[in-house]
């Protein structure tokens, strides 16, 4: 990058070549219509000289076409050429959403407009950071509806709702409206009780012993098992600690139980000092409500019925949350640029250690993390400070199988996961895809590195595990990389980090690639640096010729988008310029300008004349 802005500076010649592809054999008469002062066309697409009517530099006219010199006559407006090339960004970027469909997206869409619609109703119109705003903690046992509690209050389908118990087990935080209130509220994993026997809590929770559990020994995995009730009751444990409001949800259609009851005895001999609502859900007759909830008053709280999935009595609910938080006062220096805070998500194959590297950076249990393949199930999204103060949106997701294999396995749960991680990539900037060391890269591999292509994301290779590989010397890292780059060759401008997160070894250096991936996807380049970067491309390999002796010939080049960087090509036509030409076009652009880490696009415009299709301009890429 050093040397071609020096080179620009420099007084340069165009070389021979150059003149005969890239300019035109006379001074073009579209110069005088353009108005210097607002716009100027680059030097590679209106550089011209004295020099061009020499013999030496002088073009064959039988070299082209009658077609191409009346093409050189269009007049360009360069303007015009620029509002143009961000339609046709725009046009990409519809087109292609509507390829990359995600199950259940449109409706989160739809969800997530009223929320917002809701949160402009208050006077608060700053937004104040997720770590400053009040939590609401949703607790309760297994499969009484907090997650649908969960959605219906920040809007969308942020939580798994499945008509099964155990699907939440990690803290899953969302933002909520309610008038000029704002706040946090924190969906948790069901609360179990100590008065079950293990096989009873494995049954509450739906959590097997066989799937998910190949390659892993009967020690380890009986182990892993035995593990995960507590966790997931650690995690909700750790909700209600940093909550100010808890809502303690219970199904009232089944009615009062022992687990309810030790764990209202829980929240009163604990919890004293919170603000504690009882929410009887499941009540969606309101004439029922009333004496579904009655039965409720034995737990020692005041219920209130309501029903998640209907919306019934949670106006009612929401006055109660915001009657017990405090007032948040507006910080008054928060900045206007630190309203852009990039996401990185953490995605990959089953147990490759996403969790892990979660826990590792914010530097605590975060998540739950187990041998047991699949224990993630929501997109955690959890904010992160830097070593250098720059905020990051962290979001750990489920590990994502074939398609076969899901829809083999019969798992609604498991399929909403991958839904939920496909999601996470969408939503966020830079995406971290987590290998093990160990295992081969496979075909799945292959497929989520395709998808992040495809979503325009950067992303960072994390090579998890690093401390299993044997006899590790110097020239391990150097074989490993020209391995990972063979096989994921769709990503060889991805950067690559080694990492053993158990350990928390060089979790560090996963950031640090993505704060810098985040910057060169952000990077904008000046026009005039781009053609001259497209020139000296052209004039090195021109475009193949056609049998018919038509070369492709390119006019205007502009960079009309960023996140991803999206160039935008004005050629004669689009058919002369092949897919191993527009390759070695995006390795020119990455050579001299840079943008490591993040896919780069490029749009190819097609410039007719007037007369033979009416003015309108072909899209290829």
């Amino acid at each position: 990058m050093s040397s071609l802005v020096q080179h620009l500076q420099a007084p340069t010649s165009i070389p021979k070549t150059l003149i005969s592809i890239f300019s035109f054999p006379f001074s073009p008469p579209f110069l005088s219509t353009i108005s210097i002062s607002r716009r100027t066309l680059p030097c590679s697409a209106l550089r011209t000289t004295h020099d061009r009517h020499e013999p030496s530099h002088k073009l064959d006219h039988h070299e082209f076409s009658d077609t191409d010199n009346e093409d050189e006559n269009e007049e360009l407006d360069v303007n015009a050429l620029e509002q143009e090339a961000k339609e046709a960004v725009e046009a990409y970027s519809t087109s292609l959403s509507h390829i990359l469909t995600i199950d259940d997206e449109k409706n989160d869409i739809k969800q997530t407009a009223k929320r917002h619609k809701r949160g402009k109703i208050g006077a608060n119109n700053v937004r104040i950071p997720d770590n400053l705003l009040p939590r609401v903690a949703i607790v309760g046992r297994p499969n009484v509806g907090k997650s649908a509690l969960f959605n219906r209050l920040v809007g969308g389908n942020r939580a798994i709702v499945v008509d099964e118990p155990g699907v939440t087990r990690d803290r899953l935080y969302g933002r909520s409206y309610w008038g000029d209130r704002e706040f946090m509220v924190v969906d948790t994993g069901g609360v179990l009780t100590l008065s079950k026997s293990q096989a009873n809590v494995m049954e509450d929770l739906a959590i097997t012993t066989t799937v998910g559990m190949d390659g892993i020994p009967l020690a380890t995995r009986e182990a892993a098992v035995a593990r995960m009730p507590s966790m997931i009751e650690r995690q909700a444990v750790a909700a209600v600690e940093e909550s100010s409001v808890i809502v303690f949800v219970v199904d009232g259609q089944a009615g009062p139980s022992a687990a309810d009851e030790e764990i209202a005895d829980w929240l009163r001999r604990n919890y004293s000092d919170k603000c504690v609502i009882l929410a009887v859900n499941k009540c969606e007759s309101p004439r029922k409500g009333i004496l579904q909830a009655s039965e409720f008053w034995s737990l020692g709280f005041e219920p209130i019925p309501i029903s998640a999935i209907s919306g019934t009595g949670t106006g009612d609910l929401l006055d109660l949350v915001c009657s017990g938080l405090q007032k948040v006062e507006e910080p008054n220096n928060i900045d206007e640029e630190e309203d852009y805070v990039p996401a990185i998500s953490i995605v990959g194959r089953p147990n490759v250690g996403k969790s892990s590297i979660l826990n590792a950076l914010v530097g605590e249990d975060r998540t739950i993390v187990s041998p047991v393949s699949g224990t993630t199930r929501d997109a955690i999204d959890t904010e992160f400070t830097g070593p250098d103060g720059q905020k990051f949106q962290l979001i750990d997701t489920a590990g994502i199988r074939k398609r076969a294999a899901v829809a083999s396995a019969g798992s609604t749960t498991e399929a909403l996961s991958v839904n939920r991680a496909f999601r996470a990539i969408r939503r966020s900037d830079v995406v971290a895809l987590v290998i093990e060391a160990m295992a081969c890269i496979t075909e799945q591999d292959y497929k989520i590195a395709e998808r992040i292509e495809q979503e325009g994301k950067g992303c960072v290779i994390v090579v998890n595990k690093w401390d299993t590989i044997p006899n590790k010397n110097q020239q391990t890292a150097t074989y490993y990389e020209q391995d990972v780059r063979e096989k994921l060759r769709i990503l060889d401008w991805a950067p690559i980090v080694y990492s053993t997160a158990i350990a928390g070894h060089s979790v560090d250096k996963i950031i640090d690639a993505a704060s810098e991936v985040e910057k060169e996807r952000s990077r904008r380049l000046g026009t005039s640096i781009l053609n001259q970067v497209v020139l000296e491309a052209v004039a090195f390999k021109p475009p193949p010729r056609t049998r018919a002796g038509k070369r492709g010939r390119v006019y205007y080049c502009t960079q009309a988008a960023i996140r991803p960087p999206t160039f935008v090509f004005f050629v004669n036509d689009a058919k002369l310029f092949p897919e191993t030409y527009r390759r070695y076009m995006e390795r020119q652009l990455r050579t001299d300008a840079g943008f490591s880490g993040t896919p780069i696009r490029l749009l190819w415009r097609s410039r007719r004349r007037v007369g033979k299709d009416e003015g309108k301009a072909q899209e290829s890429k």
